[in-house]
């Protein structure tokens, strides 16, 4: 079985068609598959866009967090609700087409434990770019994750990232960074005991970004901090608890 944890912050206006893409996509090609939104404490009417397709597809689930506590903390609650062979994470955005899911899931099917959607390998295809102030934010926390807590993966925040289901559990267990830069915390996981792959997809920019160039990068920066300071533990062979 497949599963899609899709986290939603006061996404009403786009999670509708965001969860019809994705059910008839996977109507296709599944014979089974759960599509688990992960409400995360949204003040606008994302709970009753969720519930009204789960009224008419009983694979769309909705799991809501008392209160906003970050991308990170609404994709892992997800994910360890989660109960397939393999577990998607997609952005509420579908900024990456659900269809790209079969690149990763080749990578997979290869041998990889994660494959990950990626906008700077060679052969993405960059449809609608970003303003360049964000351009500049995006490169600038790449080189800090590079710099500051690994190497070798050159797009660590692209929301669209494919797990074996048990890798995805284990790791998520082990996360501790509730907010945007809960990738990085995950591959740095990851990079210690399974093999990850990166793979060029199909992307554009949506406009709503959720991230705020003043109080998220603030966030974003200090998780990359306290994600540099954690490195000799997370290498262990064990991973840290919460």
């Amino acid at each position: 079985m497949l599963s899609v944890v899709i986290p939603a912050f006061n996404e009403e206006d786009r999670l509708g068609p965001t969860l019809d893409a994705v059910a008839d996509y996977l109507g296709q090609i599944e014979s089974s598959y759960e599509v688990i939104v992960v409400d995360d404490g949204s003040s606008d009417g994302t709970t009753r866009v969720v519930q009204e397709k789960a009224g008419r597809n009983a694979r769309i689930q909705l799991l809501r967090l008392p209160e906003n506590r970050g991308k990170g903390a609404a994709v892992r609650a997800g994910v360890l609700a989660s109960r397939g062979d393999e577990v998607l994470f997609s952005d509420a955005d579908l900024a990456t087409p659900i269809d790209e899911i079969e690149k990763l899931r080749d990578r997979v099917a290869q041998g990889a434990d994660i494959a990950i959607g990626s906008r700077a390998k060679s052969g993405a295809d960059i449809r609608v770019r970003q303003h360049p102030v964000r351009e500049l934010m995006g490169r600038t926390f790449n080189l800090l994750v590079q710099s500051m807590v690994m190497r070798g993966i050159e797009d660590t925040q692209c929301g669209f990232k494919l797990f074996r289901g048990e890798v995805a559990r284990d790791l998520f267990r082990a996360s501790q960074v509730d907010g945007f830069a809960f990738d990085v915390e995950i591959l740095l996981l990851a990079k210690s005991r399974y093999h990850v792959v990166e793979v060029p997809v199909t992307w554009r920019h949506v406009e709503q970004s959720k991230v705020s160039p003043g109080r998220d990068a603030a966030r974003m920066l200090w998780d990359i901090l306290k994600l540099k300071w954690r490195k000799s533990w997370i290498r262990q062979e064990n991973f840290p608890t919460r």
